[in-house]
C-alpha cells in the first residue's frame, strides 16, 4: 500500500484513536487491490485470513442453503469486513462478492489480532464496532420476523428517502431482485408489494422512487426507532 492511501483508512472509526505504531503495524502486511464486478472475494465456511476494507465501490455480503440464497448486507465505502470472523480467528459465516468496480484494503487477520491484544484503544473500537453490528442484525431479525412483506418495504423505502435527504424522489440503491433478497421475499413477491403501495402514494419507475405522500406511508409502516434507526 501507498502512504496516499492510508488517511481514509485512518479515518474509521476502528482505526482513528489507535496508537501511530499499532496503525502501521497493521498497514504493513496490507495490501490494496481492485476487482472487476461479480468476482467472489471470500466464500462461507472459509478461515478468515484477512479483514476486508472496502474504499471503492459495493460488496454483497450473502450466504446459501440447500440451494437457496439470501443477501445479508450490502457494505459500501469506507467500511470494514467480516471483523468478528477476524477477531475470533473463525470460519467466515457469509460469503461476499463485487456488485460493481471495487477497491479493497485486505489486511491479514494475525496482524488484526495482535494489535487488538497489544492495544487498548483498538480492542475498544473494536468491541464498539461489533456492538453495532449485533444490534443492527437484531433490528433486521426483527424487521424480518414482526413484519409481514408489505410492511417491509414500506420502512425500508422510508429508510432510504430519509437517506437521500427526505427527498420526494430517489434511486434505489441495489437491484430489485438483490433488495428482495435483503428483505425475505421472492422477486415476484417484491413486485406485488410495491403495487400494493401504490394506494399509499409510492410510484417507481424502474429504480426510481417516488412517495406522493409520506405521511400515508408513515401511517402505514409505523416505522420505530427500535428497528429503523440505524444510530441506535
Amino acid at each position: 500500500m501507498l502512504e496516499r492511501d492510508f488517511p481514509e483508512i485512518r479515518a474509521l472509526p476502528l482505526f482513528a484513536g489507535i496508537a501511530a505504531d499499532s496503525f502501521e503495524a497493521l498497514m504493513r502486511g496490507a495490501y490494496l487491490q481492485t476487482f472487476p464486478p461479480q468476482i467472489d472475494l471470500i466464500r462461507e465456511g472459509d478461515p478468515s485470513d484477512f479483514l476486508h476494507v472496502v474504499t471503492e465501490g459495493a460488496v454483497e455480503m450473502f450466504a446459501s442453503w440447500s440451494g437457496r440464497d439470501t443477501v445479508i448486507q450490502t457494505v459500501r465505502p469506507v467500511s470494514t469486513f467480516i471483523l468478528a470472523a477476524t477477531i475470533r480467528d473463525a470460519p467466515y459465516l457469509m460469503s461476499a462478492r463485487t456488485i460493481s468496480r471495487s477497491r479493497l484494503v485486505l489486511i491479514p487477520s494475525q496482524d488484526v489480532r495482535d494489535v487488538f491484544e497489544a492495544d487498548p484503544a483498538f480492542a475498544r473500537a473494536v468491541v464498539m464496532d461489533l456492538a453495532q453490528c449485533y444490534r443492527s442484525v437484531v433490528k433486521h431479525t426483527k424487521d424480518l420476523k414482526l413484519r409481514n412483506s408489505i410492511e417491509r418495504l414500506a420502512n425500508y423505502l422510508l429508510r432510504q428517502r430519509k437517506a437521500a435527504g427526505d427527498a420526494a424522489a430517489f434511486q434505489l440503491p441495489v437491484e430489485k431482485r438483490r433488495l428482495a433478497a435483503f428483505l425475505g421475499m421472492t422477486p415476484e413477491n417484491l413486485s406485488r408489494a410495491f403495487r400494493s403501495l401504490e394506494a399509499y402514494g409510492v410510484v417507481t419507475d424502474g429504480a426510481s422512487v417516488r412517495i406522493n405522500d409520506p405521511s400515508d406511508l408513515v401511517g402505514f409502516a409505523r416505522p420505530t426507532p427500535l428497528i429503523d434507526d440505524g444510530d441506535l
